[in-house]
This record gives structure tokens, C-alpha cells and sequence, in this order.
């Protein structure tokens, strides 16, 4: 039966796949379909909105419109439903960063497993730690520097993070999936307050979920009232550097 109630609206436009309302939705009312999250049916969603702070697009919102009552036993009979399938190739999410992969070693590669740790490399890190949740806003080698803000898959796909982006750089790492989004914008916004940060460059994979960071870098920025040259680089599962905006 249809009541007027209140239920969640996806905005499309905003939304990139990248899961996370998915994990948060108890009911198991949304899925990825197409890129995209979606309600599976309205009478399994229960218009509360407990996904909604997961999203680091801000494309969900709780509306008021005409849809079938919630259900409870649907939803029991739905999780039930898929409780015993097999695990997918995929997280239930769908997210494309889940997609399980194998590469072949490129040219060159072939004794990557022998140990190297007597060669002699240069490393351009200058500072410890690199973790965002780690480093404290008054940390000292966040005074006047140009931040690298790098989503933590990077540094193994992309071979060459020091000798192409770490040099000079005061590095932050982090994951926008996995790490609190609100935690991180909130230190974000202190450090642009009080450091007197020069540039922002963020480097993160091609993978949906990735675009968070980049999101949390400019509310960061927003919250601090401040607009700072921001550099933006996507990297390939493969390691190859894909856009730069």
C-alpha cells in the first residue's frame, strides 16, 4: 500500500559509486546499479537516513513523497535472501575499487621478489608521520609547505611517488573509504588555518571511492575560509598517471 512518507532520494548527478551508503544501509535497500546507487525497492528502505552521513558527495537526501509503507518482513526476507549466496568477485558495495585483479608483471619486473634492501635508494620523505590521522595540525613541517595529500593505494601502484611527486613535499596519507570523512575535513581546516599551507596536490587512484579525498581537501579548504592552488592527479590500478585537473 502507497502512503506519503518520507524516504531517500538519490541525486545521480552527485553520486559516484562509491558504496559507502551501501554498507550503512542495515535493510539492504541500496545497491550500486550501473555506477550509481539506487533504492532496490521503497518499501525496504525505512526513510531514517542512517546512510546519509556516509557520503562524501552529499548526494543523498531524506524526501517526502507518495511511496510503499516499509516493510519489515520484506526486509528480513530480502537479507535472508542474500545472506547465504556466494562471495562475489566483489565487495556487496560494488564498488569498482573491491574488483579483484591480476596484472602480469611488466617488462623488467621478473625478479621483483628478489630483495633489494642493500641497493642504494633515495627516499624524499622528510617527515614522520605520514598518516593524516597521525599528524597533528601543529606539526612543524606543516608550516609553509605544499601539501601531498596521497590516498594510501597510490604508493604501490605508482612506482615512481618519490622521484615524480614526494620531492619537496610534505606528504599526508589516508583512505576516504575506510577513515573518518568529518575527522579528516576537520583537520584539514585546522592545518589551513594555521600552517599557512602554499599548495595542495592530491593524488588518488582512478577507483570511485578515491574522489572522496579530494572532496575532504576542499570542504577542508571551505571551512577555513581559505582557496589554495590545488593540484589534482588520478593514477591507473596500473600505475600510469591518467588526468590531472
Amino acid at each position: 500500500m502507497k502512503v506519503t512518507r518520507k524516504i531517500i532520494e538519490i541525486d545521480e548527478e552527485r553520486c559516484d559509486g562509491c558504496g559507502n551508503c551501501v554498507i550503512s544501509c542495515a535493510e539492504g535497500a541500496l545497491k550500486i546499479i550501473d555506477g550509481k546507487a539506487r533504492v532496490i525497492s521503497d518499501n525496504l528502505c525505512d526513510g531514517l537516513g542512517a546512510c546519509l552521513g556516509e557520503c562524501p558527495q552529499d548526494a543523498l537526501k531524506i524526501i517526502e513523497r507518495e511511496a510503499e509503507d516499509f516493510d519489515e518482513a520484506a526486509v528480513e526476507a530480502h537479507l535472508e535472501a542474500h545472506q547465504g549466496q556466494e562471495e562475489k568477485q566483489t565487495m556487496p558495495c560494488g564498488c569498482p575499487s573491491t574488483q579483484i585483479q591480476s596484472f602480469a608483471p611488466a617488462a623488467g619486473c621478473q625478479n621483483a621478489n628478489t630483495p633489494k634492501t642493500f641497493e642504494k635508494t633515495d627516499s624524499a620523505l622528510t617527515h614522520w608521520p605520514v598518516q593524516i590521522r597521525l599528524i597533528p595540525p601543529t606539526a612543524p613541517f606543516l608550516k609553509g609547505a605544499d601539501l601531498l595529500v596521497v590516498a594510501d593505494c597510490v604508493p604501490v601502484a605508482f612506482p615512481s611517488l618519490h622521484r615524480d611527486f614526494l620531492e619537496g613535499k610534505t606528504v599526508m596519507l589516508g583512505c576516504p573509504k575506510f577513515d573518518d570523512v568529518q575527522e579528516y575535513v576537520d583537520k584539514f581546516a585546522d592545518i589551513f588555518k594555521t600552517a599557512g599551507v602554499k599548495s595542495v596536490t592530491t593524488l588518488i587512484m582512478e577507483v570511485p571511492c578515491c574522489s572522496g579525498l579530494p572532496m575532504i581537501v576542499k570542504k577542508g579548504m571551505e571551512k577555513a575560509g581559505v582557496n589554495l592552488p590545488n593540484r589534482q592527479v588520478v593514477v591507473s590500478t596500473r600505475g600510469e598517471l591518467l588526468e590531472e585537473r
